[in-house]
C-alpha cells in the first residue's frame, strides 16, 4: 500500500521491513512487560511506605515525585549512551539503575530510614525512563508507514505490567515476610529481581542493536550527522520537532496533574479503595491498552491529526473533571478514561512526528531531551496540583488544565493549515 507523505501529499512505495525488526519488537515488548511489573510492584506501595516511615503525608507524596525526577534525570545520560553505543547500552543503564534503586529502597525500609527510601526511588525512576526510551528504540528499524504502529505496540505492552504490578505488591510483601524480610521490603525486592531479569534480557537478546543497525545501513549520513548540534539545537532549528515535543510535554503534564489528585478527590466523596482502584485501572487502560489505535491512525492519516485528536480528548476530559463533584464516580471514571486516551494520542502522535522530523543520528539527543522535559513537567505538575487543590479545589485544577490544552490545540490547528 502506498503511503502519503504528510508534508507533500505525494505517495511512495514503502520499503520492506528490516529482517531484524520483528525480533527487536518482540524483545522490547517483553522488556516492557517485565519492566512494567518492576515499576508497578515497587512504586505502588511507595507513597504509603514513605508516609509511614516519615510520619508525614507530605513526605509520602514525595515518593512519586522522586521516581519521576529520577526518570527525567536519566533521560539525557541515556541519550548520550545511545548516541555513542546504541540503544542496548542506554536501556541497560536505565534498568541497572532501576534494579539498584529498588534494592536500596528495600534496605531503606528494613532500616526505617525514609531519606534513603527517596534516594532509592530516584534511581528506580530508571524503570520509567527505560519504558519511555523503548518506544523510540522500536522505530529505529521501522519501515516507512509503520513507525507509529511499531512505537504504539511497545507502548501497549506497558499495559500488562502496569496492571499486574500493583496487584503483585501484597503477595510480594507476604513472600518477603516469609523469607525473613522486613515489612514492605518484599515488593521492592521483587521489583529489583524483575529489573535484573529485564536487564539480562536486553543485554543478551536485543541484537542487533536497532540504532547501530540503522546507522550501519546509511554510514555516510550517520557520520555527517554526528558533527551537528545536540537536542536543543535540533529544537531551535526544527519547527516540527518543537511542535512534537510541546505536544508530548503538554499531554503528559495535563494527564499527571489531574490523575494524581483524582484519588484524593474521590476520597472526599468517601469512595472506597475498590472504587478508586477501578477508576485508576480504567485510566491506565485508556493510556496503554488502546495505544495501537492512535498508532494506526497516525500512520494512516498523519501525525498532526492524531495529535489534534489527543488535545480534543484531553479538553473533554478536563472539562468533564472540572464539573465533577467527589461523589460523581461515573463522570470521573469517564473523565479519567478519556484523559488516558488523550495522553496516548498525544504521546504516540508526538513521538512519531519527532522521529520523522529528525535525522537518525540526531534522534537520541532530541528524544532524550523530550523525555527530560516530559518528566520535568510532570514533576512540577504533580507538585502544583497538590498546591492548587489545597488552596482552591479539584475543579479549579481541572479548569486550569483546560487552559493548557487550548493553546496547544490552536498551535496544532495552525500547523495543520500550513
Amino acid at each position: 500500500m502506498a503511503v502519503a507523505d504528510e508534508l507533500t501529499g505525494e505517495k511512495s512505495t514503502p520499503i520492506a521491513r528490516h529482517p531484524a525488526q520483528r525480533r527487536i519488537l518482540a524483545v522490547l515488548t517483553a522488556s516492557q512487560v517485565l519492566g512494567g511489573v518492576g515499576v508497578g510492584t515497587g512504586i505502588a506501595v511507595s507513597t504509603l511506605v514513605a508516609a509511614n516511615l516519615s510520619g508525614s503525608e507530605a513526605i509520602g507524596g514525595l515518593a512519586q515525585t522522586s521516581a519521576v525526577t529520577g526518570a527525567g534525570a536519566l533521560a539525557v545520560p541515556m541519550a548520550r549512551a545511545a548516541t555513542r553505543h546504541g540503544r542496548r547500552a542506554a536501556l541497560s543503564i536505565a534498568y541497572a539503575s532501576a534494579g539498584a534503586g529498588m534494592l536500596t529502597a528495600a534496605i531503606a525500609v528494613a532500616l526505617g530510614w525514609w531519606p534513603l527510601l527517596l534516594a532509592g526511588l530516584f534511581f528506580a525512576g530508571g524503570g520509567s525512563a527505560a519504558s519511555l526510551a523503548a518506544r523510540y528504540a522500536a522505530t529505529d528499524l521501522s519501515a516507512p508507514g509503520h513507525t507509529a504502529r511499531d512505537l504504539s505496540v511497545v507502548v501497549w505492552a506497558t499495559t500488562i505490567g502496569s496492571i499486574a504490578g500493583p496487584n503483585l505488591a501484597e503477595p510480594a510483601d507476604r513472600l518477603g515476610r516469609s523469607l525473613g524480610l522486613a515489612d514492605w521490603s518484599g515488593p521492592y525486592a521483587t521489583s529489583a529481581v524483575a529489573f535484573a531479569l529485564t536487564l539480562l534480557g536486553v543485554m543478551t537478546l536485543l541484537r542487533p542493536d536497532p540504532l547501530l543497525a540503522q546507522a550501519h545501513a546509511d554510514p555516510a549520513s550517520a557520520a555527517g550527522e554526528r558533527r551537528k548540534g545536540g537536542g536543543w539545537e535540533v529544537l531551535r532549528t526544527t519547527p516540527r520537532a518543537r511542535l512534537a515535543v510541546a505536544t508530548i510535554v503538554v499531554s503528559h503534564l495535563v494527564m499527571v496533574t489531574i490523575m494524581v489528585m483524582t484519588p484524593v478527590h474521590l476520597d472526599h466523596g468517601h469512595a472506597s479503595l475498590t472504587i478508586v482502584g477501578i477508576v485508576i485501572s480504567l485510566h491506565i487502560a485508556g493510556m496503554f491498552a488502546l495505544s495501537p489505535l492512535p498508532g494506526w491512525l497516525a500512520d494512516r492519516f498523519g501525525r498532526i491529526p492524531v495529535m489534534i485528536g489527543g488535545m480534543a480528548l484531553l479538553a473533554v476530559a478536563t472539562a468533564l473533571a472540572s464539573v465533577s463533584a467527589p461523589h460523581h464516580v461515573t463522570r470521573l471514571t469517564v473523565a479519567l478514561f478519556l484523559l488516558g486516551l488523550g495522553w496516548s494520542f498525544g504521546l504516540v502522535g508526538g513521538s512519531a512526528l519527532l522521529t520523522d522530523s529528525v535525522p537518525a543520528e540526531r534522534r537520541p539527543a532530541v528524544q532524550g531531551l523530550s523525555d527530560l522535559l516530559m518528566n520535568g513537567g510532570a514533576a512540577l505538575g504533580g507538585l502544583a496540583a497538590g498546591t492548587i487543590v489545597t488552596a482552591f479545589s479539584y475543579g479549579v485544577l481541572a479548569t486550569t488544565a483546560v487552559f493548557l490544552v487550548l493553546p496547544m490545540t490552536a498551535a496544532l490547528l495552525l500547523a495543520r493549515r500550513r
